[in-house]
This record gives structure tokens, sequence and C-alpha cells, in this order.
């Protein structure tokens, strides 16, 4: 996890594991939110400020940062990482 912290601990960047991790439980709505809102054709712009409530136009690079990381993670959690759901 690196950066400043957002609304409910959300970090700029998820951290890299492969398995879940605490950061992964505890903001599972808000991978749920970035998958159904990317999937609807959202922009990054709308999705950046409305679900991790980051102003893309001042700070552009970071928010694509928090989209790619959380969007990616949230990615792996639905295709493979949701097993280790059930295993606890």
């Amino acid at each position: 996890m690196s950066g400043s912290n957002h609304r409910d601990g959300l970090a700029d960047e998820p951290p890299e594991s492969e398995n879940i991790t605490p950061y992964d439980r505890s903001h599972l709505a808000t991978y749920l939110s970035l998958l159904y809102a990317a999937g609807e054709g959202q922009s990054d712009e709308e999705i950046s400020r409305n679900i991790l409530e980051i102003d893309p136009t001042r700070e552009p690079e970071r928010a694509c940062r928090m989209l790619r990381s959380h969007l990616g993670r949230a990615r792996w959690l639905a295709q493979s990482g949701h097993k280790f759901l059930l295993e606890t």
C-alpha cells in the first residue's frame, strides 16, 4: 500500500498478494462498484470522481494510478481471487 488514504481507508494502491488481504476484504464493495461502473462503460473520470472520490482534473496521475491498480485488483478478485473468500 502506498500513498495517502481516502475515504474508508482507501489507499493509492492496494497491496499486491496472491491471496485475499485484509485490505481486499475491507474494500469488497469498492471493488464491486468499480467492476460495475467499468462494465457499464462509465468514463475513467466518472469512476475516479464518484467511486474513488478523487478529482481527476486536479490529480490526473494519481487518479489514473488509483483506478488502474484498484480495478486491476478487483478483476483479479473476480477472476481468480474469489476462491480465497470461500476458504475462510
